[in-house]
């Protein structure tokens, strides 16, 4: 019977030791765009199978969610499918935070139809008036009697910022487009409308929908791909970022240059992005 406290303190001591080590575990949380998302979950899964002692958690949201999580000091990395604003540099530094951008790849902002649209090119001058409401039907541009349904980005998303930079170009998205949080919910919405035409990054292409070949002129068309962006080619094509809080030590640092390496940047091309280099 004289053993048992001795027994009983062993015990302690082991869950103790235990619960020691779960709490010292280290914790990365990331949040922003759903276009840098499979970039970032991946890159995740392999660097905490390197890393046990490493958790990491992502999640998507949309760049502006993400960058406005970061300044609220929500989350240690924000990812962006678009550079930080202004505005948002501002909020950032008055909350004590001082954004710094990481370049992780590039990508391409495919246009993308119904695999039955017989539409297969259009200028960045028709997009725009397609986005803004001016063309509304596909006869107008050389398809069918059909009309146009345009499937858009909703305004917290760094592909919205960039497709509004790139091609329309200060005008406004027609009021009656549908506007969707990810990209994958614009790629089930124009695979299931056969009048549909919306815009994804590279990365969610797929046999369920047909991306258009763009062109700055009627005679200059480029499909879109991670040879014709990193030739720098395709005329929709942009940078894609992490955001850490100054710049990024320990385990984040770590974490950071996990997705600048080589094996990182593979990833991002496994994953159907365009790697820095």
């Amino acid at each position: 019977m004289k053993a048992a406290p001795a027994l009983i303190l062993a015990l302690v001591l082991c869950v103790s030791l235990s619960v020691g080590r779960v709490e010292a575990r280290s914790q990365i949380t990331i949040q922003g765009s759903t276009t840098v998302l499979p970039i970032a979950q991946r890159a995740a899964e392999v660097f905490m199978a390197k890393h046990p002692e490493v958790s990491i958690s992502v999640r998507g949201g949309g760049s502006g969610n993400g960058i406005a999580a970061l300044v609220d000091k929500a989350v240690q990395i924000a990812t962006a499918s678009r550079f930080i604003k202004f505005d948002e540099v501002k909020k950032a530094v008055a909350n004590g935070v001082y954004p710094v951008p990481h370049r992780v790849a590039l990508d391409g902002i495919a246009v993308i139809v119904n695999p039955q649209n017989p539409v297969d090119k259009l200028t960045v001058g028709q997009l725009k008036k397609i986005f803004a409401g001016e063309i509304t039907n596909w006869k107008q541009v050389g398809g069918r009697d059909l009309k146009i349904v345009v499937v858009s980005r909703d305004s917290s998303s760094g592909t919205f910022e960039t497709f509004q930079e790139l091609v329309l170009q200060g005008a406004r998205v027609a009021a009656s487009a549908l506007l969707q949080a990810s990209n994958g919910a614009v790629a089930d919405v124009v695979t299931r409308t056969p009048g549909a035409v919306g815009y994804v990054g590279l990365g969610y292409l797929s046999g369920k929908v047909k991306a258009l070949r763009i062109g700055t002129t009627d005679k200059a068309y480029v499909d879109p791909s991670v040879a014709t962006v990193q030739a720098g080619q395709y005329p929709l094509a942009r940078a894609l970022y992490m955001f850490t809080d100054g710049w990024p030590t320990g385990d984040e640092a770590r974490f950071i240059d996990f997705v600048l390496s080589a094996e990182g940047q593979r990833i991002a091309q496994e994953e159907g992005f365009v790697p820095l280099r």
